[in-house]
């Protein structure tokens, strides 16, 4: 196969201006490449440019491997934060999980459908339960029991065992467990959470129990980049879904884990797909 023989992703943010987009694709149509997708977004209070745009490079003159540099002074004319990806080149993803197995069985049904454009090298938790899972796909399981007194060590191994692997992505498939700042740092932008999000909000214990005896009627799931804000990084996909007074606690819990395990889904969907751009403390996605 060609180098050239792929799409080129470009997800690019910066100062909003005059030209952006005719430089762009004056650009890739001088380098012989065919535009395939193009979105744009202006945030209207910051006046900020964000865009996304593909291309198939069949009949590029620009090798794959120069790219980056043949389009680095434009970046720099725009004082632009910018990077490309390629099609072909999958992301390298780590699933973090603890007991529950819904939204890790939904993740692998997907990849081995060949939904995702990633490589699932390892699988990482602090019990051992989801192991036979692990075993029936032929990923290797690795388990880091977790306490207050050994925390920090354990987190420790977990980033040498995924600087080793190559990891770009960590998702965490209901992993019951708060990442160190330190561990977040290490992979800033690049661990993906989810979890419930009742309406009203229930904190604490047994959220299904508090939801049913208040009644409610729509209930959640957000996934949403990690940071040191818990359960408060930028968001990626929501979802909801009607309650009634029929719903039993059983009702809720299971309908939360539908919820749960699609909303991850797509939010790993949009991230192998190249089409998430943080914008502080949100994101633009692409669709």
């Amino acid at each position: 196969m060609s180098e050239n023989n792929v799409n080129a992703y470009l997800l690019l943010t910066c100062p909003d201006q005059n030209g952006i987009v005719a430089k762009i694709t004056q650009f890739i149509y001088q380098s012989g490449g065919n535009i395939i997708a193009l979105d744009e977004h202006v945030n209207q209070n910051q006046e900020f440019f964000s865009f996304r745009v593909v291309w198939n490079m069949k009949n590029s003159n620009i090798p794959a491997s120069e790219l980056h540099a043949a389009f680095e002074p434009l970046a720099k004319e725009f004082m632009a934060h910018w990077r490309i990806e390629f099609s072909g080149q999958k992301q390298r993803v780590a699933i973090f999980v603890s007991k529950y197995d819904h939204c890790l069985q939904e993740i692998l049904w997907r990849y081995n459908m060949n939904e995702y454009e990633i490589e699932i090298p390892l699988i990482i938790s602090n019990h051992p339960d989801l192991k036979h899972i692990a075993d029936a796909h032929n990923i290797p399981y690795h388990v880091f029991p977790i306490t207050k007194e050994n925390k920090q060590e354990q987190e420790a191994k977990e980033i040498a065992l995924l600087k080793e692997h190559d990891i770009d992505l960590v998702v965490l498939a209901r992993y019951m467990q708060v990442l160190s700042p330190s561990f977040i740092e290490a992979y800033r932008n690049k661990i993906i959470n989810i979890h419930h999000s009742f309406l009203p909000g229930f904190v604490g214990g047994n959220p299904y129990k508090q939801a049913y005896e208040r009644g409610v009627k729509m209930i959640g799931a957000t996934s949403h980049f990690v940071t040191e804000d818990l359960d408060e990084g930028p968001i990626i996909e929501q979802d909801i879904m009607r309650i009634t007074h029929k719903d039993t606690i059983p009702d809720l819990i299971r309908k939360g884990r539908d919820l749960e395990r699609i909303v991850l889904a797509r939010a790993l969907s949009y991230k192998a797909e190249h089409r998430i751009i943080v914008d502080g403390t949100r994101t633009i996605v692409f669709d």
